[in-house]
């Protein structure tokens, strides 16, 4: 019998403007940006993933350019019967590309958007969910935490809106200067209750003399983590006396690319929680040994993610699958993109959110409720 193959893949970039601006150290967003993609084989299954756009906002549409006309395209036509062997060819194809381009980002994410969507879609063949397609055992609610608490007065009213959503532990942005970092930390510290942990996320803000002078100011908090206090292609000799300071865990790897890359971060020892992005590099081709080389070490795996609801019902699968103490990252931020899909898909209670049923992911898009913030779609076939 012949294997079915790629038959068809499409691209949906949707975008809303937002009433609360999301605001980080390198930058502030004003808009939310998704691009949504969706494959089809031969016998017309089908599976979803995401192509991560977050930052720069404008680039939604050029990355979904990328997904169909280079990317995917390359793999039309082909079987689907080991995701992992077609996402390695593909990367190693657009190798030269990366290089060429400029672009290594672009055409990470959106290989990676292809894979999740594989993925997906072997899983609903199966008759699975996602998580045990990965080779997960077990079904049990995966921790959760709500990250992308912008800084100020109000971020102590934000976690307190998340605490009454079910939510455990949070994460606030630092980055801003000492006096606002300081200000956004203590109210909200002194507003904790029994069990909950705080988390902080400096966004590759500071460099080594700066991140060494805060960290004693940092230790009165008691913080699970402290993340991207450097730029993450900064020497391993910076991140290595920061560590020897560090009142808490390093975390890091939302911007590490490649298995070599994170292979030397689990290996120095310097982090305590590797926190790789499944939509901006590997999928779960690349991720999931990845998580499982972290975890052997005896690190935490925290998946990194801010963006819609596609590459969120994702992560979540993927940390279900491989399990150890790591939380999931559940953006605290407004956003349609991930509402107007989830709908009831993804409830959080004591902290923690219960798998979803049904094969693959669990969730069946309806990009209908979206139909008015749709900018772009494309499509292309084998």
């Amino acid at each position: 019998m012949t294997s079915p193959t790629l038959a068809r893949v499409e691209a949906h970039v949707f975008r809303t403007p937002i009433k609360d601006p999301v605001r980080t150290s390198f930058g502030t967003m004003t808009e939310r940006a998704a691009v949504f993609v969706r494959v089809e084989d031969s016998d017309g299954a089908h599976g979803w993933g995401e192509v991560w756009c977050n930052f720069p906002n404008p680039s939604a549409e050029y990355r979904a350019r990328l997904f169909t006309e280079i990317v995917a395209s390359r793999a039309l036509g082909k079987t689907l019967d080991d995701p992992g062997a077609l996402w390695n060819e593909i990367d190693r194809a657009l190798h030269v590309l990366r290089i060429q381009s400029g672009d290594a980002g672009g055409f990470s994410s959106a290989a990676a958007g292809l894979d999740m969507a594989i993925h997906d879609l072997r899983a609903r063949r199966l008759g699975r969910p996602l998580w045990q397609a990965l080779g997960g055992v077990d079904g049990s609610p995966v921790p959760v935490y709500a990250s992308g608490i912008n800084p100020g007065a109000r971020a102590v009213d934000t976690v307190e809106r998340m605490r009454a959503a079910g939510y455990r532990a949070f994460k606030i942005k630092v980055g801003f200067g000492e006096a606002t970092d300081l200000a956004s930390l203590r109210p909200a510290v002194a507003n904790l209750k029994l069990g909950e942990r705080l988390m902080v996320d400096a966004n590759q803000a500071w460099d080594l003399a700066t991140a060494k002078a805060i960290m004693p100011k940092l230790a009165e908090f008691s913080l699970r983590w402290i993340e991207e206090p450097l730029m993450a292609d900064r020497p391993a000799t910076e991140w290595a006396e920061l560590a020897a300071v560090a009142p808490t865990q390093l975390a890091a790897g939302e911007n590490m690319r490649g298995a070599r890359q994170f292979q030397e971060a689990i290996d120095s020892g310097l982090f305590g929680i590797l926190q790789p992005d499944l939509a901006k590099w590997g999928g779960h081709s690349g991720c999931l040994p990845v998580a499982k080389a972290a975890l052997a070490a005896g690190r935490s795996l925290c998946p990194h993610y801010l963006g819609g609801a596609l590459g969120l019902m994702h992560s979540l699968h993927l940390l279900a699958a491989v399990r150890g103490p790591g939380m999931l990252e559940v953006d605290a931020n407004a956003n349609p993109l991930r509402e107007g899909l989830l709908q009831n898909h993804f409830t959080v209670s004591r902290g923690a959110v219960s798998l979803p049923a049904g094969p693959g992911l669990g969730l069946e898009p309806d990009l209908k409720e979206l139909a008015s913030l749709r900018s772009l779609h494309l499509e292309r076939r084998a």
